[in-house]
């Protein structure tokens, strides 16, 4: 066994969303509001790719991100003590973030966030026969821009945003690879 094996726990604080926690030496964070993360990979049936730009307090600029959330963080169910799915968070936050509601989700890939600095796994969730039916623009707590860009011109828009002084989320290029792979 090796070090990071030792299954004792310590919380060395505990916030509000988040848990610092101490595993075998190894400090690493924790969400306590919820129960994973869904990244919505979503394209309209005329290959525009929805992205959501937002400005990020911890990074201090706005960030180009696909739609996105918390599995189980909605303050709807907390009083009602209900679970959601993966699939109804994706579609949850793919209409409160964007306006879009899908026909179809489906879960593409799963994996870490940063496994040398927190628990947090991700969930890429295919979005399919996407339809309009509000602006979106978030939440009360968000205040979010959409952008439909057409996927041929994708990578393109992607540097002009970056040219701008947005940053790009690093996810946008697995979730762009998803995409591509799926709608060739």
């Amino acid at each position: 066994m090796n070090q990071f094996e030792d299954t004792s726990r310590t919380v060395l604080h505990e916030g509000k969303f988040l848990r610092f926690v101490n595993k075998g030496g190894w400090e690493y964070v924790e969400r306590n509001n919820c129960e994973g993360i869904v990244i919505i990979l979503a394209m309209t049936d005329e290959h525009k790719i929805i992205f959501v730009e937002q400005y990020r307090p911890p990074v201090e600029s706005n960030v180009i991100e696909f739609p996105a959330g918390l599995i189980n963080d909605s303050r709807d169910l907390k009083p009602l003590r209900k679970k959601e799915s993966l699939l109804e968070a994706a579609q949850r936050e793919l209409r409160e973030e964007t306006g879009y509601v899908a026909e179809n989700m489906r879960s593409v890939f799963t994996g870490p966030i940063n496994s040398g600095i927190s628990s947090d796994m991700l969930v890429f969730v295919r979005a399919e026969g996407l339809r309009k039916v509000s602006c979106g623009g978030g939440d009360e707590w968000e205040d979010i821009q959409v952008h439909e860009v057409d996927r041929d011109h994708a990578n393109l828009w992607l540097s002009r945003k970056q040219e701008e002084g947005c940053l790009i989320g690093p996810r946008i290029y697995a979730g762009l690879y998803f995409l591509n792979k799926y709608n060739r």
